[in-house]
C-alpha cells in the first residue's frame, strides 16, 4: 500500500513572506491537494529574537488570505504538533543525547577562534574551508582538560566517509562527495537546536514524505539525509526531495529585496487579488501546458505535477502579474468587485460605508472593471463622485486654464444645461453635436477639458457615464466653476 503523500511548509518568518516563501508553500500545497495528501504547517522559531509573534501571526493570516489552508499546524492541531519548534525543544535535546550515545554524534570543544584560525589555514593552503574533525576522537584526559578550562562544547553529526547519492525529483540524481561536506553542528553549546537537527527531526516525526522547497537548500540534502539516517530510516523511507528553481529579478541575479522582491502584504495592500497572486507564482518553474497561463485554483490543483517542474530559473515579471491581475478582476461578478474594493475606498476614506455611498460604487465599478490592473486603483477612479470640489494636479491645471479649453468648457455647459434627460447616450449626443461638429475638434481635443473639468485629472472613467452618475447639477457646477 502506498504511503499517504506528506508535504510541508515551514518557514523561519523573520519579517512577512516574501514571493519565494509563497511559491513554495503554493507548490507544496498544490501537490497535497492534486495526491490527495496533507499538506503541514510548522513554523521555524527557534530564533526567538527575530522570529517573533507578530511575525508568525502575519504568515498564519497570508496563508489564509491566499486560500492555502493547510492540514495540520497552528490553528489546526494534528496528532504530530506541536507545530512550533520553539515548542519541540525537549525532543531536538532527546535526539541529540541519542545520536552522542549511538556514536553517530559526538561532543566538540572548539571555541570560535580556534575554528577560523583553522579555517584560515585551510585557505591558504588552498583546502575547502570545513571542519577538520579535531575532537572526532578525544581521550577522557582531552575532554577533561577541556572541562577544566570552563569549555562548553557543541554537538557535532560524524559524516562518513564516501558520499551521499539521492533522486531529486526536479534536478534527476544528486551526488555529494563527503568529503566536501565537512562534520556539521547539531546543537549548540547553549543546548539549542541549529536548522539542520530540528528540521530533520520534524519531518521523520511527522512523517514528511515529499520535500518541496528553494534550490538554495539543496546543499543541506545530504546532512538532512544523515540525520534521517541515524534516527533508523532506511533507504526506501527517506523523505523525496524536489528542489525548485530560483525566482529571478529582471536583472538576472536571484529575487531578493535589492532588486525589486517586495513582501505578499505588499502586493496586497496595492490591490493584487490572491487568486491572480497564486497564478502567477505557479507559473514561476512549472507550466500546466498548451500555453495556457490563466488558471484557477481548482484547475491548479488537477495540473499540478512535480514533472511539469521546470529545473531552470523563472523571471519574476510586474508586468505579466498585472495582466493576470487585471484579467482576475475582470472576471469578477459586480458584487464580488464590489466586495473587493470597497475596504480600499474605506481605507482612504472616500467613501463612510453608508449605503447610498455603496450604491453608487455599485452603479460605478461596471464602468471601470476594464481599465484597472490593480484593485487599489479604484480609489483614484472613483474619488471624484465622493468630493465637493475636484482639485487640480499641475498638470490638469494648467491644461484646464487654457483659453482653447476654456472656450471648449463654455461650450459644453451651453450645450448641456438645456438637456432634461440625463443619461449618458444623451450627454455623449450633446457634446459630440456642439464640439465635435460645432467646433470642429477631434474627440481628444473636445472632450479631454470637459473630463479634467468633472473629475478633476485626465485619467477617468469613461466621461459620459462618469457625468450620469455624478448627476447634471453637480456636473454643470463643476463646469462652470472651471470657467470662472
Amino acid at each position: 500500500m502506498a504511503r499517504e503523500i506528506r508535504t510541508r511548509f515551514a518557514p523561519s518568518p523573520t519579517g512577512d513572506l516574501h514571493v519565494g516563501n509563497i511559491r513554495t508553500a503554493l507548490f507544496d500545497w498544490a501537490y497535497a491537494r492534486h495526491t490527495g495528501g496533507k499538506l503541514i504547517f510548522r513554523i521555524e522559531d527557534t530564533d526567538r529574537e527575530r522570529v517573533t509573534d507578530e511575525y508568525i501571526a502575519r504568515a498564519i493570516e497570508t496563508l489564509k488570505w491566499l486560500g492555502l489552508e493547510w492540514d495540520e499546524g497552528p490553528e489546526v492541531g494534528g496528532e504530530f504538533g506541536p507545530y512550533l519548534q520553539s515548542q519541540r525543544l525537549d525532543i531536538y535535546t532527546k535526539w541529540a543525547k541519542t545520536f552522542l550515545e549511538n556514536g553517530d554524534a559526538y561532543n566538540c570543544y572548539c571555541s570560535t577562534e580556534e575554528l577560523e584560525a583553522r579555517r584560515e589555514a585551510q585557505r591558504a593552503s588552498n583546502q575547502a574551508p570545513g571542519y577538520d574533525g579535531k575532537c572526532r576522537s578525544l581521550t577522557p584526559e582531552e575532554v577533561s582538560k577541556f572541562l577544566a578550562e570552563g569549555r562548553k562544547p557543541v554537538i557535532r553529526m560524524r559524516m562518513p566517509d564516501g558520499e551521499t547519492r539521492f533522486t531529486d525529483l526536479i534536478r534527476g540524481e544528486v551526488v555529494f562527495e563527503h568529503k566536501y561536506v565537512p562534520d556539521f553542528v547539531l546543537m549548540r553549546a547553549d543546548g539549542s537546536p541549529l536548522y539542520t537537527l530540528a528540521v530533520a527531526v520534524d519531518d521523520v516525526l511527522m512523517k514528511v514524505t515529499h520535500i518541496l522547497r528553494g534550490e538554495d537548500l539543496l546543499s543541506s540534502t545530504p546532512r538532512q539525509i544523515r540525520v534521517y539516517q541515524a534516527m533508523g530510516l532506511a533507504t526506501d523511507e527517506l523523505p523525496a526531495f524536489a528542489h525548485l528553481p530560483f525566482v529571478m529579478g529582471t536583472d538576472n541575479t536571484k529575487l531578493s529585496k535589492r532588486n525589486g522582491e517586495v513582501s505578499i502584504a505588499w502586493y496586497r495592500e496595492e490591490g493584487f487579488l490572491p487568486e491572480a497572486i497564486c497564478n502567477y507564482l505557479a507559473l514561476l518553474g512549472w507550466s500546466p501546458g498548451d500555453d495556457k497561463e490563466n488558471i484557477t485554483m481548482k484547475e491548479l490543483v488537477e495540473l499540478f505535477t512535480i514533472e511539469r517542474v521546470n529545473s531552470s530559473p523563472a523571471r519574476f515579471d510586474m508586468k505579466k502579474l498585472e495582466a493576470i491581475n487585471g484579467d482576475k478582476i475582470r472576471a469578477l461578478t459586480i458584487d464580488e468587485f464590489l466586495t473587493r474594493a470597497l475596504p480600499f475606498l474605506l481605507k482612504e476614506q472616500v467613501v463612510k460605508g453608508e449605503e447610498s455611498e455603496i450604491e453608487v460604487v455599485r452603479k460605478a465599478l461596471p464602468i471601470i472593471q476594464e481599465r484597472i490592473a490593480r484593485m487599489k486603483e479604484v480609489v483614484p477612479m472613483l474619488r471624484f463622485l465622493f468630493v465637493n470640489e475636484v482639485t487640480f494636479d499641475d498638470e490638469s491645471a494648467a491644461k484646464v486654464n487654457e483659453a482653447d479649453s476654456k472656450k471648449v468648457i463654455s461650450t459644453a455647459i451651453e450645450a448641456l444645461s438645456g438637456l432634461s434627460l440625463w443619461s449618458h447616450g444623451e450627454i455623449e449626443s450633446a457634446l459630440r453635436k456642439a464640439l465635435i461638429e460645432g467646433l470642429g475638434l477631434k474627440p481628444r481635443n473636445a472632450f479631454g477639458p470637459v473630463r479634467i473639468a468633472v473629475t478633476g485629472s485626465h485619467i477617468s472613467p469613461p466621461l459620459f457615464e462618469s457625468m450620469e452618475l455624478l448627476g447634471k447639477e453637480r456636473s454643470m457646477a463643476r463646469l462652470e466653476s472651471a470657467v470662472r
